[in-house]
């Protein structure tokens, strides 16, 4: 007359039945490809930004396929995936990312895909863009101009000037 409603079992029982069955029922050959495809499923873990601090002053070009944030001063160009300009950070160089966000000072070109200025950005040189946003604030002195590939585009900016000149003779 009464029964036992199944809300009240635990969870984990109902999970473990499902489990050995694949198992016990293929051969030794087939208990590892649930296995592989437990392992398959799980997503890999995103490595951490590296962090040039405040006190870190560096001379020199900094290059990686990762993602950097700079809280110091760096005297030289930079090339990242995703560059985040700390508050107290003062980049002299070129800045080359995917994804750009200037919190601080640039002295420079900033090429990037994706280029941010925060309110307190301070920025003198010329932006070359996909997508950009300015927020209410940010200092900017320089030209900014679009491009489909601002990134791999280096040679198109001299390129125009000279081709204008023969034109006109």
């Amino acid at each position: 007359m009464f029964s036992k409603s199944k809300i009240n079992d635990p969870a984990p029982k109902p999970e473990m039945k499902p489990a050995p069955m694949p198992a016990s029922s293929g051969s030794k050959d087939s208990a590892p490809a649930p296995k592989t495809e437990f392992k398959a499923s799980a997503p890999k873990a995103k490595p951490a930004a590296s962090v040039l601090s405040s006190d870190l002053h560096i001379t020199g070009n900094i290059k990686t396929t990762g993602d950097i944030q700079v809280e110091g001063t760096v005297e030289g160009d930079i090339r990242a995936h995703l560059l985040t300009i700390g508050e107290s950070a003062t980049i002299k160089g070129e800045v080359m990312a995917d994804d750009v966000v200037v919190n601080g000072r640039v002295v420079g070109k900033v090429r990037g895909l994706k280029v941010r200025l925060t309110a307190t950005a301070r920025v003198e040189g010329d932006i070359i863009h996909k997508t950009i946003a300015i927020e209410s604030g940010a200092h900017f002195e320089g030209s900014v101009q679009r491009q489909d590939d601002p990134l791999g585009a280096k040679s198109q900016m001299p390129k125009p000037a000279p081709a204008a000149a023969p034109a006109a003779e």
